[in-house]
């Protein structure tokens, strides 16, 4: 899988009858579809070891300053 932590909705939680495992699918707030395609070759859901945290609260336009710093590495 990628090594870049993605911070994205939980969309679906499917919990397994048979188990106490979890499977998950997420999505980007201005993606058309789900993440799927983010995740690892053939991996079509999350688990509960995938997620790094939650989100309390969130501040709208930030992510536009790394987003920005990144790209245009003479504003840092």
């Amino acid at each position: 899988g990628r090594e870049i932590p993605i911070v994205h909705r939980v969309i679906k939680v499917h919990e397994r009858e048979e188990s106490a495992e979890v499977d998950i699918l997420t999505k980007g707030d201005n993606n058309f579809g789900d993440d799927r395609l983010l995740y690892a070759h053939g991996q079509l859901w999350l688990h509960q070891h995938h997620i790094m945290g939650r989100a309390v609260g969130f501040l709208p336009y930030v992510g536009w300053v790394t987003i920005i710093m990144t790209e245009k590495p003479f504003i840092k």
